[in-house]
């Protein structure tokens, strides 16, 4: 494939998402400005856990070849991760292609951790001193690493297998990762993504840094973020792969091509575990920059990490406007379908890709009015915007001071 760098494209992208799992039905409830937050009433049986909302998954099926023996050794996290690369590969036209066996395709996912439950089966054997409820598979659906090894057995992949267990940016790693990969010449396609399965215990993590919103009667209000008002993050769960290919390979092949990436950024803070850093992050967007060779002035539209915390939405809107200035429009993704944690760099990725794709951007719902201390931005609001861009940026950042910055080119034939 030569030393030279490759060129990357995406040519396949599927999710599962609160908002639904197909772009035309999350393109709806985007346009509708309708969030898919909830109150969990089966929460309740937690004490102390101040925040009942979430946003779970849209319901899905599995096909038929999913049986109970190819799933035994998948939680919930990983059998949105597979069926998100099955249909990615199936809209890319590679599925049971020849090429996935060949060493040529690898994946590069990731998620915060593994299935709840299984965790908790070991956290019993340890308070309680026996190993009842632990089978063969319980590690495999409780390890970090339980989503990519699963989607590389179900698919019979023998490229590389990268984890990107990093919380909030594990699914934007996990395509940048691919990226670099890919560009590298080391493969010629790689699924890229991240997922995320909801539960009690993950909001409690959020909880106890009093970091999650407590709107509980009011989840259509919440979360609200960069807004003056906001309270709070609100838990989702999802997946979302992306398959990229080289660009000569796609062509040789006549894929139809849904974008070009072009630029990734990553750096970490390096001082604080959950007290996020203006300056890193900004640097992390320049080298995102560098890398796409592209100055601030060609990005179109900045998908933002958005959580609606305290202090993550006044560093995150101030870096991005010392990089951009105020003329960038700017939206966060997560006052529709909440924090996906490992799934949101994927889902954000590919719901920007098409917002672009389609000129529209949808705004951040319940921002009535920006907090001051944030940077000065054009803030996306009420019906969204229309707007020709050629180059979109997706943000996220993560507890450890990891940050990711992913840029992505519309293409045209």
């Amino acid at each position: 494939m030569g030393s030279r760098p490759r060129r990357v494209v995406v040519t396949g992208a599927a999710g599962i998402s609160p908002l639904g799992n197909d772009w035309p039905t999350i393109r709806a409830s985007l346009r509708a400005c309708r969030n898919a937050v909830q109150r969990m009433d089966a929460w309740d049986i937690y004490e102390g856990l101040n925040t009942k909302l979430a946003a779970p998954a849209a319901g899905f099926e599995l096909p038929s070849h999913f049986t109970r023996k190819t799933t035994r050794s998948m939680g919930r996290v990983a059998l949105m991760a597979v069926l998100s690369a099955e249909q990615a590969l199936r809209e890319a036209g590679l599925f049971g292609d020849p090429l996935l066996k060949s060493g040529a395709v690898g994946v590069s996912h990731g998620s915060s951790a593994g299935t709840h439950s299984a965790i908790g089966d070991f956290g019993r054997m340890l308070n309680q001193h026996t190993t009842a409820g632990i089978t063969a598979t319980t590690y495999i659906k409780m390890m970090s690493h339980t989503a990519p090894v699963n989607i590389g057995v179900h698919l019979g992949l023998t490229g590389r297998v990268i984890t990107t267990s990093s919380a909030c940016t594990s699914g934007s790693q996990g395509v940048g990762s691919a990226y670099e990969a890919i560009r590298a010449g080391k493969q010629i396609a790689m699924l890229g993504g991240g997922s995320e399965e909801l539960d009690a215990t993950a909001s409690a993590v959020f909880d106890t840094l009093f970091a999650t919103s407590v709107r509980n009667d009011e989840p259509h209000l919440t979360p609200r973020p960069f807004d003056s008002a906001r309270d709070g993050l609100v838990l989702g769960e999802g997946a979302c792969s992306l398959l990229l290919e080289d660009l000569e390979h796609a062509q040789a092949r006549g894929a139809t091509i849904l974008a070009e990436v072009v630029g990734y950024g990553t750096n970490s803070d390096g001082q604080h575990v959950t007290q996020p850093s203006s300056e890193t992050m900004a640097r992390a967007m320049h080298l995102a920059l560098e890398d796409a060779g592209l100055s601030p002035e060609a990005i179109g539209y900045v998908n933002a990490h958005g959580t609606a915390t305290d202090h993550g939405d006044v560093a995150e809107s101030q870096a991005t406007a010392r990089v951009f200035g105020p003329r960038m429009p700017f939206s966060s993704l997560k006052s529709y379908m909440g924090h996906t944690l490992g799934g949101c760099g994927a889902l954000e990725a590919w719901i920007s890709i098409q917002m672009m794709r389609e000129g529209w951007f949808a705004p951040t719902i319940n921002l009535e009015q920006v907090d001051p201390r944030c940077g000065e931005l054009d803030y996306l609001v009420a019906i969204g915007r229309e707007l020709d861009v050629e180059y979109v940026m997706s943000n996220n950042f993560a507890f450890g001071g990891i940050n990711t910055s992913l840029i992505f080119r519309r293409w045209t034939a």
